[in-house]
Order: C-alpha cells, then sequence, then structure tokens
C-alpha cells in the first residue's frame, strides 16, 4: 500500500489546521521516506530526496563552520588580534562561496522534486490508470450515422485547415464564419456567469454551506513570460521545454495557458488574510508544439499549435484549497450542463499528473462523430490543485489575523478550450441535414438557433 501525504496528518496551529507544507525543506529533513513515497507513487525518482539531504547535511554543517569562525572573528576583533582577524576574513570568504555553490546545489535538485499526491489520487502509471468517477447527461441518439465535426464544418465554411496549412503550417486553422461567433459567444457566457454572486452562491450550495462566492476578476494577460518565471511555476521542465515556443533573442517564451502568467502575477507578494479566495478569469491564446502527439489528430483543431482558452485561477488559504478545486469542477460542470454536453469526471492518476500538481481532474466531454461514428470521450477541461507547491516557488504569502506568514495555496482550471469546446458542439447537435443546432444558451450572441450553409 502506498502511503501518501495524507489530510489526516495534518496538524492544528492556533486552530487551523493545515497539511504539511509540501517541498518545505523541513518537511523533507523530517520526513524523506514519505516524500521519497509519493515520488514513487508520481513515478518520480525516489533518489532526489537522498541527493537534496546530502547536499544539505554539507549546507547545514558548512553554515555551522562559517557560524563559529565569524564568532571567533568577533572576539579577534575585540582583542586587537589583528593577523588573527585577517586570517580568519579569508578563510570566512573561501568557505562563504563554498556554501553558496552548495546552497544553490541543494535548491537545483530541490526543484527537480515534484508536488506529492493527495491521498485520494488514484495510484497508476498513465492515462489508462486514470479512474473515471461519474458520468453526467444523455448522450444524443442519431438517426444517422454522426459525422466527426471537421466534415461538418468544412460543409458550413467554419474551419478553413488547407489555406492555414499555407499561410502557417500544419496543427493551424482558421475559424470562420458562424465557428468565429460561437468562440466569443463562449467567452461571453463564461465572463458573465463568473461575475454573477447568484449564480457562484447557486454552485457553492453544492459545495459547502456558506463557501465564499467571491467574484472572479476578468483579466487579459502577458502571453510571453520569461524563464525565470516559468521555472517558478513549475511548468518549465525538460520535458514541458519540448513543448514550448521559445524566442532566443529576447529569452521569452510564449504561454501554453493564461494560468501561466495569471498564476505568477502576485510573485513575492504578500496577502491579508481578509483578501482570499482571490480568483481571476483569464482569456489568452495559448501556444503549444503537441510535440508529444506526432501523428496524433495531425488534421483539424483538436490538436493545434495556437489557440484561445479561457483560464480560471485562485489564491486560496491551505484550509481552503480543497474546497476550491472542487467548486471549480462543479463551475465547469455547470457549464458543460448549461450546454447540454455529456460529459464524465475523471481523477487523474499519480502518473499522469504534472509536476506541481498534488490532485488533477479532468472532464472529457462525449464527442459522436468521432471513431467514424462509434463516438468517445475527449478530455476537455482539467481543474488543477497545487497547494503550497508552486506559491513556495513564487514567494507568494498570506500573512493571518495574528500575524503569522504562510504560503497561500493555488489553482487553477480550464473553463473553456475554445477548439475542443467547438468540437463538442458541432459533433454532439449536428443534425441529418448536416447543419449544426446552437446551443440555446449561447444564441442570444451567435444571433441564431442553427447553423446552415451559407448562400453562394
Amino acid at each position: 500500500m502506498s502511503v501518501f501525504l495524507r489530510e489526516d496528518d495534518s496538524v492544528c496551529i492556533f486552530g487551523y489546521t493545515y497539511i504539511y507544507s509540501m517541498l518545505d525543506i523541513v518537511f523533507v529533513r523530517a520526513e524523506p521516506e514519505r516524500v521519497k513515497e509519493g515520488l514513487r507513487a508520481k513515478r518520480a525518482d525516489p533518489h532526489l530526496v537522498d541527493s537534496f539531504l546530502a547536499r544539505d547535511t554539507e549546507w547545514r554543517a558548512l553554515t555551522a563552520k562559517i557560524d563559529n569562525l565569524r564568532a571567533q572573528q568577533k572576539k579577534a576583533s575585540d582583542m586587537r588580534d589583528i593577523e588573527t582577524g585577517k586570517a580568519l576574513k579569508e578563510t570566512l570568504k573561501a568557505l562563504e562561496e563554498e556554501l553558496h555553490g552548495v546552497d544553490a546545489e541543494r535548491h537545483a535538485v530541490l526543484e527537480t522534486i515534484p508536488n506529492l499526491p493527495l491521498s485520494d489520487v488514484p495510484e497508476g502509471n498513465n492515462e489508462a490508470d486514470n479512474v473515471v468517477l461519474r458520468e453526467v447527461g444523455k448522450k444524443p441518439v442519431f438517426s444517422f450515422t454522426p459525422k466527426d465535426y471537421l466534415t461538418i464544418a468544412q460543409a458550413l465554411d467554419l474551419i478553413d485547415i488547407e489555406r492555414a496549412a499555407k499561410v502557417s503550417g500544419t496543427r493551424f486553422g482558421y475559424l470562420k464564419n458562424a465557428a468565429a461567433r460561437l468562440e466569443f459567444a463562449l467567452i461571453q457566457f463564461v465572463f458573465t456567469s463568473l461575475a454573477s454572486p447568484a449564480l457562484l452562491r447557486k454552485i457553492a450550495r453544492g459545495i459547502r454551506k456558506g463557501y465564499h462566492v467571491t467574484p472572479f476578476i476578468p483579466v487579459v494577460p502577458p502571453v510571453m513570460i520569461r524563464p525565470e518565471v516559468f521555472r517558478k511555476m513549475a511548468r518549465l521542465t525538460d520535458a514541458d521545454k519540448e513543448e514550448r515556443y521559445y524566442f532566443p533573442k529576447d529569452d521569452l517564451y510564449l504561454v501554453g495557458s493564461a494560468e501561466h502568467s495569471i498564476g505568477s502575477m502576485h510573485m513575492d507578494e504578500t496577502f491579508q488574510e481578509k483578501a482570499l479566495p482571490l480568483r481571476y478569469l483569464g482569456f489568452s491564446t495559448a501556444f503549444r508544439r503537441e510535440s508529444g502527439s506526432y501523428g496524433k489528430d495531425t488534421k483539424g483543431i483538436l490538436r493545434v499549435h495556437q489557440f484561445d482558452k479561457i483560464e480560471m485561477e485562485s489564491f486560496t488559504l491551505a484550509e481552503d484549497s480543497r474546497t476550491e478545486q472542487d467548486f471549480l469542477v462543479a463551475i465547469q460542470e455547470y457549464f458543460l450542463q448549461a450546454l447540454g454536453l455529456p460529459y464524465r469526471v475523471v481523477a487523474i492518476c499519480t502518473g499522469d499528473m504534472g509536476v506541481p500538481d498534488a490532485r488533477q481532474i479532468d472532464l472529457e466531454c462525449w464527442m459522436p462523430g468521432q471513431r467514424e461514428g462509434q463516438g468517445e470521450y475527449r478530455e476537455t477541461h482539467t481543474a488543477d490543485l497545487m497547494t503550497d507547491y508552486q506559491a513556495r516557488r513564487l514567494n507568494t504569502r498570506v500573512r493571518r489575523k495574528d500575524g503569522r506568514i504562510e504560503y497561500v495555496h493555488m489553482n487553477d482550471a480550464t473553463a473553456f478550450a475554445i477548439p475542443r469546446t467547438l468540437i463538442a458542439i458541432i459533433e454532439n447537435y449536428q443534425t441529418k441535414e448536416g447543419t449544426i443546432r446552437v446551443p440555446h444558451v449561447l444564441q442570444k450572441w451567435v444571433g441564431t438557433k442553427e447553423i446552415v450553409a451559407l448562400r453562394k
């Protein structure tokens, strides 16, 4: 049986209950075997812990030695022993340089250690081991074999991948006509919904009585990010670099999600307790190489290098972070139910989670036109709980009412990844005549109940 960092292994301080700070140096020193077990579960190398502890032991020994020599130096100064003081100064200079190097090494190792999974995360190696928690909604029944979205969209002049290929290459597409209106309808729907305390209160009732209903702050963030900030978000591992677009001349990366530049916007800041939860709703274009999907979904807009995405990001107190993730998932479910799209909720296993994730929940929409009309679920949403892992790297903290300073906890979650949502709408709302019915909640922005071929 695997032993994870469990919520029931918490500590109570001043009436508040906390999960142990993950990847805190003190925690790694105190519980190395538990950290190793979490790394094994996440399919990471447990020897990273030994490597860190070796350098940390060296650092602590050097620190003690330097402190002792500084005391001797002060004593020599008090006694006006110039020769001894001069010798000690040279020795200290060399040791401090050595200490700086060892400190850099131990932090470099610590940064490679991923966040640890929470207790209810299923253990597994890859997506085959993810666990379906529930299926929601009725799959549409057709009197015909449903078509895939691209066949329908091209016939209605909604998506143009041929011209995009001429201009930009593969894995690009033009959204045209009603498809473009659908994108902006989705944006309006989300931003309007999450500005409503009444709606958030309704969604929150199913999560926890009296849970926070603070509206989301809309934001359009930068789409370029400095490498050091990207690393602090733990989204620039060696594997991640294969997915990122980098501009060497400017030393900047294009973001793969609004999360990357919104999550880091409060770096080196300290909130007051009353300011949390702080929630953002960000819209941005996302850029991904899709290097790990060679040969997969190369045609169409399912896996593209550039797409628009609406992302939720939140900063909370430690005791609220798990509930906040459940709240964000409930918001995602509200959106899909409002669109009338069937979906399933999936708990992502330890081996399939990202580096900073302690718990990950995905939503997968039913897409009836996939697999030549047999249909399949495809991932459209994700909700990641990072606990204090990112905040510790970003130095984003909160001052409690009693004056204590702690690291905040962070969550991110997809509101809509536009292309995949469009795919789900097109395939679920297709008709025998080749038209697309528009979901009721989007009709006022799209301006029509049905998308039909344009007259030529």
